[in-house]
């Protein structure tokens, strides 16, 4: 099974920045596109930040330069760089992995989320 671990929310003021991280794991998978998705109560998950295994990145309009998503080298672990936050950032942050399994199932998998509240 997959298993995703982020970290990196929290507290912060407005203007400044956090940094969450997901690593992924799963014995024999191989993990294609990854990305950040946000939540806030009764609302739909929206995008804030994809990369595919290859390098192509996407931005949700409302994050595009503020935010940097970036992969290791073992394309097994994704950071968010999140600059000039503001309260409307404030959300619970997911991941998500488009994973193959070694049976060759193609499925998607989401994190337990990081909550992310920016107030002063």
């Amino acid at each position: 099974q997959v298993q995703l671990v982020e970290s990196g929310g929290g507290l912060v003021q407005p203007g400044g920045s956090l940094r969450l991280s997901c690593g992924a794991s799963g014995s024999g998978f191989t993990f294609n596109a990854m990305g950040w998705y946000r939540q806030t109560s009764g609302d739909q998950r929206e995008l804030v930040a994809s990369i595919t295994k290859g390098g192509t990145i996407g931005y949700g309009d409302s994050v595009k330069g503020r935010f940097t998503i970036s992969r290791d080298n073992a394309k097994t672990t994704i950071y968010l760089q999140m600059n000039s936050l503001q309260p409307e950032d404030t959300a619970v942050y997911y991941c998500k992995v488009a994973a193959i399994s070694p049976n060759l199932v193609w499925d998607e998998y989401w994190g337990q989320g990081t909550q992310v509240t920016v107030s002063s």
